[in-house]
């Protein structure tokens, strides 16, 4: 692969560098036998479609075993996180589910969660210390996945390929874009133009996609960091008449979904249930409230998503299911 500028349904084997170590820990400060959690979930933000997903999923798993579930959003603000971690220890939660605005940010949450005894169980996105267990997704696999069908998708002609990213300096994007250039990288006929970060947005990447779409005429595929702004990016081609360009997202994304069903240009995503990784969350902190030996990386899943499959996921949910998988 050559770096520009600034296959059926397949389950992964979780090996990335952005996930805890192996092993597993098992609780202190456990509940009295038969009593039920009381659980603090501090999420990052509810603006993205993903994350309410993962906040309804995880409110209704709470619910369905008998525990309380706080929720609190950060509204991607990590000064508001940590206060609001403080305003749920007052409240006397058990356990702590987290989903960290900036994983090193939250030491004052994670401070204040040590000193009143409270377990702390991350979500989405890890962080280095301080947690019983993380409940995710490896990032780089998905990335990879994704990678290695444009690959396989350009074929012996190659090409070039623009990349939109997500957010300057995640950890999710950093990953993502490792493990999609992982899979560039075995092809050397395959030229990667890294396009600007556009946050995760469609509209901002419609803006990014027009400019690119300009300076790179030539361009062959298109890759983003997640189903929304690839969607964005297919908008952009198609109202240039650019059916000719690939296109490639992350997530799983029903709308997404429904286009690599029902057409031919948006090629592949690889699935990020929100659902299933809210109702694990949720699950983990329970077992973590109880005392229970627990994992110290609870593997959400994730598989491609192409043309053989994406007609069977399609449904009325927001994101492709594990379940249908």
């Amino acid at each position: 692969m050559k770096s520009a500028g600034l296959v059926a349904l397949a389950t992964v084997v979780i090996a990335g560098c952005s996930t805890p170590g192996d092993g597993s820990s098992t609780a202190t400060n456990s509940l009295p036998e038969g009593a039920k959690a009381k659980i603090g979930f501090s999420q990052a933000t509810q603006q993205s479609p993903f994350y309410v997903s993962l906040t309804d999923a995880a409110t209704a798993e709470a619910q369905a075993q008998g525990n309380e579930l706080l929720n609190v959003d950060a509204n991607g603000d990590v000064t508001k996180q940590n206060n609001d971690v403080q305003d749920l220890i007052t409240r006397g939660i058990n356990v702590l589910i987290i989903n960290p605005v900036d994983p090193k940010g939250i030491a004052p949450a994670l401070a204040a969660a040590e000193a009143a005894g409270v377990k702390v169980v991350t979500v989405d996105r890890p962080i280095d210390s301080g947690a019983e267990s993380f409940v995710g997704r490896d990032n780089k696999a998905m990335g990879q996945l994704v990678g290695e069908a444009m690959v396989a998708t350009l074929g012996p002609d190659g090409g070039k390929v623009i990349e939109i990213q997500g957010d300057a300096g995640g950890t999710v994007a950093k990953d993502r874009s490792d493990g999609f250039h992982a899979a560039a990288d075995a092809a050397s006929n395959i030229t990667i133009v890294e396009g600007p970060y556009a946050n995760y947005i469609r509209s901002e990447a419609v803006t990014a996609m027009q400019d690119l779409l300009q300076a790179n005429p030539d361009v062959k595929a298109v890759y983003a960091h997640n189903d929304d702004m690839a969607l964005g990016a297919l908008q952009v081609l198609q109202e240039n008449n650019r059916t000719d360009v690939k296109v490639f997202g992350v997530d799983g994304l029903m709308e997404a979904v429904k286009a690599i069903a029902d057409g031919d240009q948006y090629v592949a995503t690889a699935s990020n249930d929100p659902g299933s990784e809210g109702q694990k969350a949720v699950q983990t902190a329970i077992a973590v409230a109880n005392g229970d030996s627990v994992e110290s990386f609870v593997d959400a899943g994730t598989a491609l998503v192409d043309k053989s499959n994406a007609e069977t996921l399609v449904g009325d949910t927001t994101f492709a299911e594990s379940s249908a998988q």
